[in-house]
């Protein structure tokens, strides 16, 4: 069987309550959020399974995997990809210092794969709020997470954000108006990865058909992958100004 990846949008944090909140740095989880990792922990079926934790290096994303998925010696430390961090350059999408994560989350964590540059989000920057850049990014971030699962029969859980997960998973479908995701908080979606089609030096990730069957009406059939890329473009655009992505 080829690896799975569970993808997991972080717990709520103090940010998500008011628009107000998103002006601080790199916000904790709120005792709700801390909650939904302990009823997400609960409902999960697959720890036994679980061969790896993988995190954006912000702080509700890392808490989150912990309470939800941490606990066994074997899939620690939990592997922070800096690839896999929100979209806005707000402060509340803008991330701690090494340094201050590793006195915060000590052996917790392996920072090997963050940048020392990934709180700076400016013009140039790989983690500039640009469309072109969160392209980029999301297939850096699928290419290193298929380095990390492998090729064993294993299963990895990951934790991204709401923003964030649409550019990796490339699936824009079901996006609310006037909403920045299709992602609740502490939203769990299963995928295996899958050749690009038109990019050899990409790989897709493809939801399981356990996973969509949990989340939609039987009826319901998933976009194709063409289908996908006609509605990108239209959905982007309407992305805009909720993620704060320069034009």
């Amino acid at each position: 069987m080829p690896p799975t990846v569970h993808l997991v949008r972080h717990a709520e944090g103090f940010h998500n309550l008011s628009v107000e909140n998103e002006s601080m740095r790199d916000p904790d989880l709120t005792p709700l959020g801390e909650q939904q990792c302990a009823d997400l922990r609960s409902a999960f079926p697959s720890h036994a399974r679980l061969t790896a934790l993988v995190a954006s290096p912000l702080r509700r994303t890392i808490k989150t995997c912990d309470l939800a998925f941490g606990g066994h010696d074997k899939l620690y430390p939990i592997v922070l990809l800096d690839t896999l961090q929100e979209v806005s350059d707000a402060p509340c999408d803008t991330g701690s210092s090494k340094d201050a994560l590793r006195a915060e989350f000590g052996d917790k964590i392996d920072l090997q794969r963050v940048r020392g540059s990934w709180t700076q989000k400016g013009d140039g920057s790989p983690f500039e709020p640009t469309m072109e850049a969160l392209m980029a990014r999301a297939k850096s971030a699928r290419r290193a997470l298929r380095e990390i699962a492998g090729d064993a029969d294993g299963e990895v859980a990951v934790v991204s954000h709401g923003g964030f997960l649409h550019f990796l998973t490339d699936d824009w479908d079901g996006v609310p108006i006037d909403s920045a995701t299709a992602w609740s908080n502490c939203m769990c979606r299963s995928y295996q990865f899958a050749g690009s089609p038109d990019d050899d030096g990409d790989v897709r990730l493809v939801e399981t058909k356990e996973s969509w069957k949990r989340r939609q009406p039987a009826s319901r059939q998933p976009l194709t992958a063409t289908e996908q890329r006609e509605i990108r473009a239209v959905v982007q655009k309407r992305l805009v100004p909720h993620l704060n992505i320069k034009a």
